[in-house]
């Protein structure tokens, strides 16, 4: 949630190959963000988020979302916690992959931006000896 200015706007889940029929990608960003803000370890949190679901204008004639139960929604929530948590788990891996790669080791810069590896020039070539 961090990540984004709007969450209700700007997140993107990455579904893979099971999205399902079923839930829009609105609804799914609406139910995630409503269980962040009411909090996630309360005791009827889910009960709170169907409730918020019901008077929530942009679903006010979405009869699907509106008749799904405190447990079904609790079913979605986990689904789509699961999906962020292992897109987040890439993320970092990737960041890391990126950090570790870096530079290698007796890499040298020579005029003109092109690295050189110890001795050599950017072709290669052994530099030449300038006296």
């Amino acid at each position: 949630m961090a990540r984004y200015r709007a969450p209700f706007h700007q997140l993107r889940i990455s579904y893979g190959t099971n999205k399902g029929k079923n839930y829009t990608e609105e609804e799914d960003r609406f139910l995630v963000c409503m269980l962040h803000k009411l909090g996630f370890d309360k005791e009827n949190v889910y009960e709170e988020l169907r409730a918020a679901v019901r008077s929530a204008p942009q679903f006010r004639f979405d009869w699907f979302i509106k008749s799904r139960t405190a447990l079904e929604l609790q079913r979605r929530c986990n689904t789509l916690i699961t999906l962020i948590e292992r897109e987040n788990q890439e993320l970092e891996e990737k960041e890391r992959a990126e950090r570790k790669k870096g530079r290698p080791k007796g890499c040298v810069y020579v005029k003109g931006g092109k690295r050189a590896l110890g001795n050599l020039d950017g072709r290669g070539r052994k530099r030449k000896k300038v006296e």
